[in-house]
Parts: structure tokens; sequence; C-alpha cells
């Protein structure tokens, strides 16, 4: 067996585990990734584009902005749209300057494999029996893992598991120490990417009697749909004709005038869930990103949670790597869990008050009277300059937490 070192071992190749990676290097702090797909695969996920404050001041600081920072949109508000009447939440305004930065997962992502690329930093795909090993005992924890046939160890001094829901990482933790909190929707999105002119400079969140739309983009050529469907359907269902039409029906009608359709390059159908898993460290062993929670993607919050948990991380390894400080390592599951049990409930907060639900799964409120509430609640929000306030401060992001 081939015995490797490095300090940190970071389990996933996604954009948590690269950013990670990035800024510890810039610390001087080695690290090897392994991902058990390849790189094409990993940059094959469609998936989130609307990124917090905090986490494009955390792509700089790890000198990988340089894309981001020229092709990036600056997205100063969003509207929320109900049965076709708009209302424009102004980000910028209310938070006294704070915005959102329109960039996909995808360039994010591929920004990261090609700087660490550069930097000549070890990465190790396709790999496959991963076992995490030692990571609560007294002595050093290790990674073994095989590649192409060969089995390999990567001793280390921290793990960091970043390859997330399906991953090794949380399963590593005993199932009596943790305790995992979950919520499934009655419902999913279908989203389908295409090249074509988005139908607005910003997004568009559209609570419609039919459901839920979303019009959201990825740059002024390429845009990114979203319509609520039943957890019963499937992509095969959906032509894209018969997608346009049912999104139309639902955005504002000078957004449905607006409308370019075309060829879809990507459909797909995600259900939606909240999980959080309990504690997010175990010995030496941190759990970040989608391995530790997931977020329904209404409130824009799930690749900015991870975000959050890799900056944290970064810190405490910094100053146990610095500042001979190991004992700052057990502040990271109570700091990591404060901001994503509040981006949680931000986001199950906005897919309640925008989705059609036509059912309810608590006992005590009837389907009507939660659609009443949900109005009820809506219209407040958005009511109010306070409202919007508090809205608008929760979308853009809380600053992150320091360490004590």
């Amino acid at each position: 067996m081939k015995t490797i070192k490095t300090q940190v071992a970071i389990i996933g190749a996604g954009p948590s585990g690269l950013l990670l990676g990035q800024l510890l290097w810039k610390q001087g702090i080695s690290n090897i990734i392994l991902e058990r797909v390849t790189g094409e695969y990993v940059l094959g996920r469609i998936r989130a584009g609307i990124l917090e404050q905090g986490f494009v001041e955390l792509v700089r600081e790890a000198g990988v902005a340089d894309r981001l920072d020229s092709e990036g949109e600056v997205h100063e508000g969003i509207d929320i749209s109900i049965n076709g009447h708009r209302h424009r939440v102004d980000l910028k305004q209310l938070t006294g300057g704070d915005v959102v930065v329109c960039y996909g997962q995808v360039d994010i992502t591929r920004d990261l494999m090609e700087a660490r690329a550069d930097a000549g930093l070890e990465s190790y795909y396709e790999v496959s029996n991963v076992v995490l090993n030692n990571v609560k005992s007294g002595t050093l924890p290790s990674v073994s893992f095989e590649q192409g046939g060969q089995k390999l160890e990567l001793l280390c001094d921290y793990i960091a598991g970043c390859d997330g829901f399906y991953g090794v990482s949380r399963q590593t933790i005993p199932k009596h120490i943790r305790i995992e909190h979950e919520r499934v929707y009655p419902f999913g999105w279908l989203g389908l990417l295409s090249d074509t002119p988005p139908v607005s400079e910003e997004l568009i969140y559209c609570k419609h009697e039919r459901g839920f739309a979303l019009a959201s983009r990825r740059s002024a050529t390429r845009s990114r749909y979203y319509i609520q469907v039943s957890l019963d359907d499937k992509v095969e269902d959906w032509s894209d004709d018969a997608f346009w039409l049912e999104f139309k029906k639902r955005l504002p009608a000078d957004a449905a005038d607006a409308l370019v359709t075309g060829p879809s390059i990507e459909k797909s159908i995600a259900p939606l869930r909240s999980f959080v898993c309990e504690p997010m460290q175990y010995g030496k062993l941190f759990l970040v990103g989608d391995a530790a929670h997931i977020v329904p993607p209404t409130g824009a919050k799930g690749l900015n949670l991870a975000a959050s948990d890799v900056a944290t991380l970064y810190k405490i390894m910094t100053r146990v790597y610095k500042n001979k400080d190991t004992a700052c390592i057990e502040q990271y599951s109570e700091i990591a869990l404060r901001r994503v049990w509040n981006g949680e409930r931000f986001s199950w907060w906005m897919s309640n008050m925008l989705h059609k639900f036509d059912t309810t799964d608590s006992d005590d409120v009837d389907g009507q009277t939660f659609k009443r509430f949900m109005e009820s609640e809506l219209g407040y929000y958005l009511g109010s300059e306070n409202g919007r306030r508090v809205l608008a401060e929760q979308y853009v992001g809380l600053p992150y937490e320091e360490l004590k």
C-alpha cells in the first residue's frame, strides 16, 4: 500500500472542497483532495448561481476572483410577483449597500480547479472504497482509498468532509452521536437551462395559483428557469414546449411578453428538502456544506452556507497551524450551526410563503388555513419597509462569525 502525507485531507472536489484547499494553501497549510468522480463530471453539475457578498470576499481572499469580478453580475434587488403583481425588494437600499452576485457554480468550480492545477496541488479523482480512520482516537487520522486498482493511505492531521449528502464523511460519525433533522417538501423544482436572453435583469420569484416559478439567469445570454411540479412528475413528462407554456403562465404579464424561448441545454427535477446533521464535528473530522446540511433553493442559501462553513474551518485551521491553538477546533460545530439554522429557517420561510401547498404536514393547521397564513405573512413583509428590510438582510447574507 502506498502512503502519502498532508496536513488536511479534503474529501470532495466540489466548490467547498476546492475553495477550502485554495485558502489553506494560501496560508501555507498543505492539503490533498480526494474525489470519487471525474473532474468533468463535477463540472457537469448544474447548480446555484447567486452569491452572497461574504462568499465573494472569500473567493477574492483565495486569489481566484478574476473572472468572478469581471463576468459576475451584481444584482441590487429581486422581484417577487404575486399572481402577476410585481414587488421589488431593493437589497442595496434596504441593507445600506449590500448586494448579491450572479455567477454560476460551474464557473466557480472551474476557476478553483484551474487555480489548484496552476499551483501544482495534489488531487486524486475517481477514487473508490474511501474509509476515514482514527478520526476520534488519540492517533493521527488517515484516509484509505483506491485509485486505478492501487491501494493508498493518506496520513493527515485533520479531515474536511466536503463530499455531499451521500458521501462517506457524515456516515463516519456513529449513528448514536448524530442527530439528523429533516423535512421533505411535497413538490420539486423542474429546472430548464437555455441559451436565451433572460427575461429580467434581476431574479423574479413568482407566487401563483398554478404553483411557484423562478426566473433566474446565468449571464446576459443564458437563462435558468424553474417551475414547481409534483414529486410524481418525471423529466420525460415535460417537453420543452410544455415547460415554456406553463412557465409563461406563472410570470407577470410584462415578463411573459418579453420571454424568449428556445431548446433546453439541460433539464432536471430536484426534490426539495431541509436537512441538518448535528454535530458538524467529530474528533478531527469536520463536515462542510451538503455533507451536513441541505436547504430548499428558494432562499439561495445552499452554496452560501457551504462557503460560511469553509470560512469558519479555514480560520480554525489557520489558528491551529499559525498559533498552535488546537483548543479552537471545538468552536467549529457551534459557530457553523448557528448560521446553518438561520439559513435553514430563511429557506423554509421563503418556501412556505411562495409555493403552493395542497396539504400541510401540521396536525394543527389545515391546507386552506396554512395558505391564508402565508398570504398574510407575505403581504406584511412586502407591504412594510421594515418587513422588506428583514427579507433583504437575510437574502444578502449575515456577516460571518469570528472565532472566540
